[in-house]
């Protein structure tokens, strides 16, 4: 194990030259390109992973340390937030198997390391890049998740504009079609920013409305509930025949609701 342990010391302490070696030999193995920057980083990543390949050999535990798969996790997030593939570092693993794989039984003839020794070395590289691979493509995954939701908690946003029209009035237009989801958030985020602007009425325009769910068609007419409580008159503009029915159909009083045909009208009855 000495042997091992004095192996460990020399990865650590060349840990920079190594990595730089490797990466090129990488590269050289590959059909796509890599830019001096992307190398660059290669090489700034494999030098931390030599480093804990050192740490994991000195233990002599052969378990892939807590190190390991947070670098790992680094690697799989930064590669989700360059909107790199993740096939892309999945078929880089089999070139950097084979020039870990060289490069070892370089260092093991180098340490004149015993069969047996050169074998756990063998094994333990190998069970590093698998754990490796794995934790990379799972915190890949999960970055796409949160990206994909951030993004469309963006387009919650955009997509929900309240409009200032003049003092005291503004107009939110619903584009497009509802689900659930967007009901939610038209009712947990629109609503509260709608009384953040002090506003006197709201005229919520269904003009551009495509479809709507029919699971949600009770969360618009709570929206208008909510906006009469709190003491903003809403005004709907826009409403076809199909919406009229299906809001007619949950137990509304479309007497109740101020409606007008278009944007236009509402602003000239509202200003007379």
């Amino acid at each position: 194990m000495e042997k091992v342990l004095r192996l460990a010391a020399y990865l650590d302490e060349h840990s920079l030259e190594l990595a730089d070696e490797l990466v090129h030999t990488i590269v050289s193995q590959l059909d796509d390109e890599m830019s001096d920057q992307e190398i660059r980083e290669y090489v700034e990543m494999y030098t931390d992973f030599i480093h804990i390949s050192s740490e994991v050999l000195s233990s002599g535990r052969g378990i892939p340390s807590e190190q390991l798969l947070d670098w790992s996790r680094k690697k799989g997030s930064y590669t989700a937030e360059k909107g790199e593939r993740i096939s892309a570092v999945a078929d880089r693993y089999p070139a950097a198997r084979w020039a870990f794989a060289e490069k070892l039984a370089a260092l093991a003839d180098q340490f004149d390391l015993t069969s047996e020794e050169a074998g756990f070395l063998k094994r333990q590289v190998h069970l590093m890049l698998d754990v490796s691979l794995n934790e990379v493509i799972r915190a890949f995954e999960q970055k796409v998740e949160e990206l994909i939701q951030e993004a469309q908690a963006e387009i919650m946003h955009l997509s929900a504009p309240i409009v200032p029209l003049q003092q005291g009035l503004a107009v939110l237009p619903i584009v497009g079609s509802i689900n659930e989801e967007r009901a939610a958030f038209l009712l947990e985020k629109t609503v509260p920013r709608v009384a953040e602007l002090q506003l006197e009425s709201l005229i919520i325009d269904f003009s551009g409305l495509s479809h709507i769910d029919t699971m949600v068609e009770k969360s618009l007419f709570d929206m208008y509930q909510i906006l009469k409580m709190i003491g903003i008159e809403p005004i709907a503009t826009g409403i076809r025949p199909n919406l009229a029915q299906k809001i007619t159909n949950i137990g509304a009083d479309l007497s109740a609701i101020k409606a007008y045909s278009t944007v236009r009208e509402a602003l000239e009855q509202i200003n007379k």
